[in-house]
């Protein structure tokens, strides 16, 4: 019947793994919150970075546009690897952190540095994508 095909459902074919749409979407929604929540972002620059607050959009910016890239095949790879940058360039925060804990902030030490191993984790998880 001619019709028959249009009521047919059949799976979705993906063009990349969900845990990649995952890693891709959970940027894209970090770097949103850079600019729903500046305060927060900007209370855990370190003091020793310059233009704190130009640092949290460019971030927020970075991670946006990176999440972005990661679910386009022709983007994919340099999204990976400026991904893995950005979050290189993040250990200074959390290291900062674990040496100066903000007073506001009443996380123990131990689990400030265990966002270090998550660092780590989230790293090797873009490197899927190389």
């Amino acid at each position: 019947m001619p019709w028959q095909g249009l009521f047919h459902l059949t799976t979705i074919d993906f063009m990349f793994p969900w845990h990649q749409y995952l890693l891709g979407f959970a940027f894209v929604f970090a770097g949103f919150m850079h600019f729903q929540k500046p305060e927060f972002y900007l209370r855990i620059i370190p003091k020793y970075l310059p233009y704190p607050k130009n640092l949290v959009f460019v971030s927020g910016m970075a991670e946006m546009l990176l999440g972005l890239m990661l679910l386009n095949a022709k983007t994919q790879q340099l999204a990976a690897w400026s991904i893995m940058l950005l979050l290189v360039l993040f250990l200074t925060v959390h290291t900062d952190m674990i040496k100066n804990p903000p007073q506001w902030f009443r996380w123990p030490k131990g689990l400030l540095t265990l966002r270090l191993l998550l660092q780590g984790a989230l790293i090797y998880w873009a490197f899927l994508y190389v």
